[in-house]
């Protein structure tokens, strides 16, 4: 299937990336750092300044279009101009899964809104990265020694780069790795490695990516203070079919269960849990449902729910690299007319600082039971600027919602692997 939605540059950061790593019985817990929702509001301002002073420098205006062409477009910013043209998010460079699957597929977005970070570490001797732990993908990739648009270590700048002259397991591969952005392309190569999460929690012979060209997610990236990504969705959306990471730590006999769970700080550090969960995060029962297929954590949901608002049976995948809540675009749009929101050319929604108080509470039912997320936490406020924090996006033939670390941080979420579910309770 092909998805597509907003091509964004990546975002600027400065978060400081802290590893915590708690072993026992095969269960171990990575802390994850959270961006500001200031330092989250202020990058997607930028974001739309930089599209503005791009559509002036090339002197055109934003081409208006029916709501029927908006499905099948979008306007995307490229090399300093708009351009218009149907695209994918992120996907292989002819649409490739693997050899035996579906002919098309893109993951769900690109990182501009990601807000949570961890480390992890290739090699031998190990050499540490920052990464966004994605359950949207399936790939782990970083940029490579000598990468093209990646930026430069100069007044801590620029990326954390491998080296595998350096890495006594490092063996060849060579296989193509490309992943093309509404943007642009990533390109690289496959290598195989030994990859860790703490000083003797690893898996070797894992498939990654050494990416040696990154122009394709932009400025945003050569800037920002994270290197790579780590999927955590299935292998059969995995490029190539690499076995996952999370493959590797089963077949190794490294997980206690085949299990990982996510608690998302809210101002504070998070927690990723692999093999186990964190009893002291969350309160109550942990309450499951089955995925619709082990590709991306997809699940059925009964209805949402706001205010006068309500839209009944609908698919959502459950998304850790995702900041926002994401949603059709005609049905988002009528949930902002309620609380009085106002879009811009980026497609998020800005609202009157001072009418906080009459957003609704969002209401999400999955398998009979209801989840909550508090009107006020469906806004992220930085000085006199307030982001609705729910987005259009329209994503044909996938799932129409996006329940990304607006709802995760509400919700401890527990994605079982091995059952191909995925579980929620609230968080203490």
């Amino acid at each position: 299937m092909m998805f597509k939605g907003l091509a964004l540059s990546l975002a600027l950061s400065s978060l400081a990336i802290t590893t915590n790593v708690v072993e026992g019985n095969n269960v171990f817990t990575v802390s994850l750092t959270k961006r500001s929702d200031e330092e989250m509001v202020s990058n997607f301002l930028q974001m739309e300044r930089d599209a503005l002073a791009a559509m002036l420098e090339a002197k055109m205006e934003p081409a208006v279009v029916e709501e029927e062409e908006k499905q099948s477009e979008e306007i995307v910013v490229q090399d300093g101009a708009y351009a218009t043209q149907r695209h994918l998010l992120r996907g292989s460079e002819n649409g490739d899964i693997n050899e035996g699957g579906k002919d098309e597929t893109v993951a769900i977005h690109d990182f501009s809104n990601a807000q949570y970070y961890g480390s992890v570490s290739i090699g031998t001797p190990p050499q540490s990265f920052k990464v966004i732990f994605d359950t949207g993908s399936s790939n782990l990739w970083v940029p490579k020694e000598g990468c093209s648009h990646c930026g430069y270590k100069i007044f801590g700048l620029g990326k954390d780069k491998y080296d595998h002259s350096k890495s006594s397991s490092y063996k060849e591969n060579g296989e193509e790795f490309k992943i093309v952005y509404g943007s642009g392309a990533v390109n690289g190569f496959f290598s195989k490695e030994t990859v860790t999460v703490s000083d003797d929690v690893s898996v070797t012979g894992m498939d990654f990516a050494e990416v040696t060209d990154a122009g394709g997610l932009g400025i945003g990236y050569v800037m920002g203070r994270f290197d790579g990504i780590m999927g955590l969705a299935f292998s059969s959306i995995s490029i190539k079919g690499k076995p996952t990471f999370m493959d590797l730590l089963l077949e190794q006999n490294v997980l206690k269960e085949p299990i990982f769970s996510f608690y998302l700080g809210d101002n504070t550090e998070g927690e990723l849990t692999f093999g186990g969960v964190d009893e002291e995060k969350y309160e109550g029962e942990i309450e499951y449902v089955d995925l619709i297929s082990s590709t991306y954590w997809e699940i059925d949901v009964d209805g949402i729910s706001a205010g006068d608002y309500s839209m009944g049976k609908t698919t959502a995948i459950v998304d850790s690299g995702t900041s926002l809540l994401t949603g059709p675009k005609k049905e988002v749009s009528k949930l902002a007319l309620q609380v009085g929101a106002k879009p811009n050319m980026m497609g998020q929604y800005t609202m009157d600082c001072e009418k906080l108080g009459d957003v609704p509470d969002l209401t999400v039912t999955i398998n009979g039971s209801v989840y909550t997320v508090s009107g006020r936490d469906l806004v992220m406020k930085a000085a006199n600027t307030c982001l609705f924090a729910i987005m259009g996006m329209d994503i044909p033939e996938g799932p129409q919602w996006i329940l990304g670390d607006v709802f995760m941080r509400k919700y401890y979420t527990v994605f079982d692997y091995g059952n191909e579910r995925v579980g929620f309770a609230r968080v203490k």
